[in-house]
């Protein structure tokens, strides 16, 4: 029934108002506060920009139709610069602040450095969108609304070995927690799906000169390129292997999830196939009260990235609601038995390691904005580690 209630108020509560603003005559209950840190400057910050209007959306939403327990929500917000060694002094800042709960809208070098310290300290934290498979082993405080990297790497050697049908691959692979953790799926999978892999370059994240890949990759001439990346750096590595002459079909994951890759690579983004979370065609009413709602706050249309905070922010209020309270450990019981609660980016069940299962949405770029092209769910392939 709390579920129900929630949910219902959340849709009904999609009216534009100010970030964590209350409604006219709540009184002056005192707000459950929930920390949060993102990359709001540095070279994530688009990302980072996404993240916080996505979980300002859902603050906004949920004080509009009551907040949770009569109480409203406030969001504490602070920069991590997407940074390991900026992360845990803003960890220890917001337990200063006094927070009830955490949340990450960062990247996974940064929240597994808070994921530490809020561990340690016994408040619930959910990661919305960081993959690495060490988050969650944290500790039991730590949960995650997205599906780790190496699970969104089998989905991609299904979608070209088995759905697209390409069997000669070559890898582009970022060098970092998020590139080499989908790496590691799609290797691991590959076999199963005929594919043969031709090689595999890597790159660093400050790269946007990719001359020498281009040229190894026309020379290997593959069917299909399974490149990792961020928006900032797959839109110059999908324009230079466009403009290099290389034609094989293109799939990234959830990192290019974001108009800006559109922007930025132009005419080359179009026909580029994403393994992501979000499904923008999808017609449940939560997707479409959230991408609407997304779209209208922001100006800009909504990406993964935004979903993932604006859903972690859902659960850890439903988790509150069910808790009765703001006790750390009630609202971690809570958490771990969340089932089947609807978001924008589907159910959400946390199994004992605090992972989710979900099918896998593959996007297609068409006429300058990502579309549905197919959905991948297979329990058995797509399964989280439960330990």
């Amino acid at each position: 029934m709390a579920t129900r209630r929630l949910v219902t108020g959340l849709l009904l509560g999609a009216a534009t108002v100010l970030a964590g603003a209350w409604i006219p005559g709540a009184g002056a209950a005192e707000s459950i506060r929930i920390g949060f840190h993102a990359p709001l400057t540095g070279f994530a910050a688009g990302d980072g920009k996404s993240a916080r209007l996505g979980a300002e959306l859902a603050v906004e939403q949920i004080n509009a139709a009551g907040g949770v327990l009569g109480k409203p929500l406030e969001l504490v917000t602070y920069d991590d610069q997407a940074k390991p060694d900026q992360a845990v002094p803003v960890a220890n800042k917001l337990l200063g602040e006094g927070i009830h709960a955490a949340i990450s809208g960062s990247y996974s070098g940064a929240t597994r450095a808070a994921a530490a310290v809020f561990q340690q300290a016994k408040v619930p934290y959910v990661s919305a969108y960081a993959i690495h498979p060490d988050i969650t082993r944290t500790g039991d405080y730590v949960f995650r609304t997205a599906s780790m990297g190496e699970v969104q790497g089998r989905g991609g050697a299904k979608l070209i070995g088995e759905i697209l049908g390409r069997k000669k691959v070559v890898l582009i692979t970022l060098d970092n927690d998020f590139g080499q953790s989908l790496a590691r799926g799609f290797k691991e999978k590959a076999g199963d799906f005929g594919i043969e892999i031709l090689g595999e370059y890597t790159y660093s994240i400050k790269q946007r000169q990719f001359g020498s890949i281009v040229a190894s990759v026309r020379r290997d001439a593959p069917e299909a390129i399974y490149a990792s990346g961020y928006f900032f750096t797959a839109g110059p590595l999908v324009s230079q292997l466009r403009a290099g002459g290389v034609r094989a079909t293109i799939v990234g994951q959830e990192g290019y999830d974001s108009q800006n890759f559109i922007d930025i690579a132009k005419a080359a983004a179009e026909g580029v196939l994403i393994t992501t979370a979000l499904d923008r065609d999808s017609d449940r009413p939560e997707v479409r009260t959230f991408v609407e709602a997304f779209e209208k706050k922001a100006g800009f249309p909504a990406d993964m990235v935004a979903a993932s905070t604006y859903t972690a922010v859902q659960v850890l209020a439903h988790a509150i609601e069910r808790a009765g309270g703001t006790d750390g450990a009630a609202v971690r019981e809570a958490l771990a038995g969340t089932r089947d609660f609807p978001t924008a980016i589907g159910p959400i069940t946390f199994n004992a390691l605090g992972e989710i299962y979900k099918p896998v949405q593959v996007q297609v770029v068409k006429d300058g904005r990502f579309r549905r092209y197919a959905v991948i769910d297979d329990p058995v392939l797509l399964a989280p580690p439960a330990e």
